[in-house]
Order: C-alpha cells, then sequence, then structure tokens
C-alpha cells in the first residue's frame, strides 16, 4: 500500500492479469456467488457530525479539465432506480458513505466532477435515513455519470492475515519492521499526499532507501525497529502487497497493523515476472497459485520476491477496523479503490462486470499503486479465506457508473 492506500490497500491482485498491466478478454459471464454476504460494518461517525466545520467547504469551485474524469469526457448514466442494486448492499454503501463524509466535505477532489460543498446535502441526510430504504437514499441525492465511456476493469484486494510473533522464537524468523528513522521525506512535499519520495542521508549526500534485498539481507538488523515476527516469508510478501492487516499470534490473539511508510521504490508485480518466464501453468495465476509456486520452489521464490524492491513500512494500530485513503474505516464488499484523478474519493461507485460476485454498488475509500486511469478500481472483501479466494481470482471487465451529487452533476452539465 501507498501512503494514500492506508491500512490495507497498496494493491492484491497479484495475479499476471491484474498487476502486469495486462488486462484480459473478458470471460465469459459467469455467477461466483458467495456462499455468505453477511459482513460486519465498521463504526459510523457521530450522529451530530457538524458537516460546516470546515468554513472554506463552500468557496470551493471544482478543479479544471486536464488528466481527469472532466478531461476524459462526462456523460449522463441511467436512472439509480433501474441500477440492479440489493438492499442489502444498498444498506452497506450508504453506511459506508456515512463513514465517507468528514473527509469529503474537507478535501478538494481531483476529478473536477464535485466540489466540498455538493456532498452536504447528502452527507446531512444520510445520518437519519432508514437504512431499509438505502435505494431510495441514493435515488433522491445522487446522479449517474459514465466516465470517459465508462468500460471498467476491476480486480480485488483483502485484509490479509498470517501467522507472527512479538518475539523472535521458533519459526517466527521474519521481520515486519516499523519506520526506521533514517527515512527521510524532502521537507517541501512532507504534507503532500500520493506516493512521495524517500531517502537516506550518508556522508552529507541523499541516497536511495534499502530496497527489499539489502533489508532482507540484514540492513536494519540490530536497531530495534522489529514490531513482529512472521513464520512464512510467502505469506508475509502477501502481506506487504496488501500494505497491512492481521497478525495471529500464537496465544491466540489478534494484532492489526496498518500501513505507515514505504521505502521508496515502485511497487513491481512479480506475478508479471512469473508470467514472462514461463513459470506458472495454466491455472496458478491467482494469488494461490503463485504462492503455491513461491512455496515449492524457496530459492528462486526469494529471488523472485527480491526484485519487487518496494519495501513497507508498519505502525500497530487499535481500531476495529482497518482505514482507507480518506483516513476511514473501510467496509468489506463494499470499499473499492479508485484513482481519484477519475473517482471522487468518497463517490458510490456502480459496477456490472463479469464476475456476478463483484456487481453492485460499492464506495470509493481508497486508492492504489497500480489503480490508476480511469474506471480502474480495486474491490475490497474483507478479512479471511473467503474474502482471500475471492480477490484472488478477481480480475474482471465489464462497465462503471459514479454516483454524484445532484448539485455537482447539475451545474456539470449545464456548462
Amino acid at each position: 500500500m501507498t501512503k494514500n492506500r492506508g491500512a490495507i490497500a497498496l494493491l492484491f491482485a497479484l495475479s499476471v492479469t491484474a498487476c502486469a498491466g495486462i488486462i484480459p478478454a473478458a470471460p465469459e459471464r459467469a455467477s461466483t456467488a458467495s456462499s455468505s454476504e453477511e459482513t460486519t460494518l465498521p463504526p459510523a461517525p457521530p450522529q451530530d457530525y457538524e458537516y460546516d466545520r470546515n468554513p472554506n467547504w463552500n468557496l470551493q469551485e471544482p478543479v479544471a479539465s486536464g488528466d481527469n474524469a472532466r478531461g476524459s469526457g462526462v456523460r449522463s448514466g441511467p436512472d439509480v432506480e433501474s441500477l440492479n442494486i440489493p438492499v442489502s448492499a444498498a444498506s452497506r454503501a450508504m453506511h459506508a458513505f456515512h463513514i465517507s463524509c468528514p473527509a469529503v466535505i474537507n478535501r478538494e477532489d481531483r476529478s473536477g466532477l464535485t466540489a466540498p460543498h455538493d456532498w452536504v446535502e447528502a452527507c446531512r441526510a444520510v445520518a437519519s435515513w432508514n437504512r431499509d430504504n438505502a435505494r431510495a437514499f441514493f435515488a433522491e441525492h445522487f446522479t449517474v455519470v459514465e466516465v470517459g465511456g465508462g468500460q471498467a476493469f476491476a480486480t480485488g484486494y483483502y485484509e490479509p492475515e498470517i501467522a507472527a510473533s512479538r518475539e523472535r522464537r521458533g519459526a517466527y524468523q521474519y521481520p515486519i519492521y516499523a519506520v526506521p528513522d533514517d527515512l527521510e521525506t524532502p521537507p517541501e512535499v512532507r504534507n503532500a499526499t500520493g506516493s512521495l519520495p524517500v531517502f537516506r542521508t550518508v556522508d552529507g549526500r541523499e541516497l536511495p532507501y534499502f530496497d527489499r534485498a539489502a533489508i532482507e539481507n540484514g540492513a536494519l538488523e540490530g536497531r530495534g525497529l522489529e514490531i513482529a515476527w512472521a513464520s512464512d516469508p510467502v505469506a508475509l510478501f502477501f502481506f506487504h502487497v496488501q500494505g497491512g492487516g492481521l497478525l495471529r499470534l500464537p496465544d491466540g490473539s489478534i494484532m492489526r497493523l496498518a500501513y505507515a511508510q514505504n521505502n521508496g521504490f515502485n511497487y513491481t508485480s512479480i506475478g508479471g515476472l512469473m508470467r514472462e518466464r514461463g513459470l506458472l501453468q495454466p491455472g496458478q495465476t491467482t494469488s494461490q497459485g503463485i504462492q503455491q509456486w513461491l512455496r515449492e520452489n524457496p530459492e528462486e521464490a526469494r529471488r523472485i520476491m527480491q526484485e519487487n524492491r518496494r519495501y513497507i513500512f508498519y505502525v500497530e494500530v487499535d481500531r476495529p477496523a482497518a482505514t482507507g485513503s480518506l483516513g476511514r474505516y473501510v467496509t468489506a464488499r463494499t470499499t473499492v479503490a479508485a484513482d481519484p484523478a477519475y473517482v471522487p474519493l468518497g463517490a458510490p461507485v456502480y459496477l456490472d462486470v463479469a464476475h456476478d460476485i463483484a456487481d453492485g454498488i460499492w464506495v470509493a475509500q481508497d486508492t492504489g499503486g497500480a489503480i490508476q486511469g480511469a474506471n480502474r478500481f480495486d474491490t475490497f472483501w474483507g478479512a479471511g479465506e473467503e474474502a482471500h479466494r475471492i480477490a484472488g481470482g478477481m480480475a474482471s471487465r465489464g462497465q462503471a457508473y459514479i454516483l454524484i451529487p445532484n448539485a455537482a452533476a447539475a451545474r456539470l452539465f449545464s456548462n
């Protein structure tokens, strides 16, 4: 996860198609329904949250057209009522939108589709709206738009859980590090967002920070940075891909780690490398298939994993749920990561893709290093083996619509 991805969300899809930038042809449409759609909802903001807390929210105008949604072309979509949104999905999305509200009215929307004040009416209404009538909430407060033709590609991510110990012992030999004190960021960008440059200073010179190979070979040993120790290097690598998650400790208790920083190197898909080298057989291009190959070939696996030079540092957090780029809790089967230049963070998104399980309404609460461009989405499936199974196989084409506040749509189509 990049910093903006938050606690869990670098990018899951290590399948060849998702991470190598290779978008497959759409498979035949087939249902892959989950055995259960139940999910625990994270806490919502206080009911009395004051949506006028930002004194400048009503003075800000949408950003101009450019390399964003406005510059890609925007047209009206179907009516909200015509979208196939199950009641349970609408209720979860309404809850997720409520969680996002304190953030969306206090940030600039890079997509150019909305301004902070456009969201206030819906945010005031959502706190007291009947969850059983959530579809009516979206129909009353939002207008559907299509950006750049609406042709979508969706992958999946999840919150991993791996075995770890707070102390180095027995099988627990693979360190999980906090942010090193010599990892520096240029002063002029310390308050910026996005992927930030980092470096270390040696004899007055700014040098790139240690890459994955250097760190795994001991560059940070002896500095007291270890938060915990994992038992499986492959599981730890995929934990890094997610950006954070849960540690199952030997006594059965759970420790949650959140993304804190990275070492400044770009993310490299090892799935893409393995495909190019002919290492993967048909059916092995899911996360599970890749992990199986890595465990069966440990020496080559170590070298391949180190070709992804990006390394993630963590912080232990005491939270009831993971958070995304908005700094708000994310919701399983409801949160989607998107490129904020093309989707307003906090906006509902409707997907109709080849994998039916991902069809329906989502809320853009996260971002990701490889989630770039119009209609590129990463769907969040929660924690556990079922979430891993679904996310690992998710790479699907289809159609996407974005729901924006009525006031924003009226202004957009009046120009």
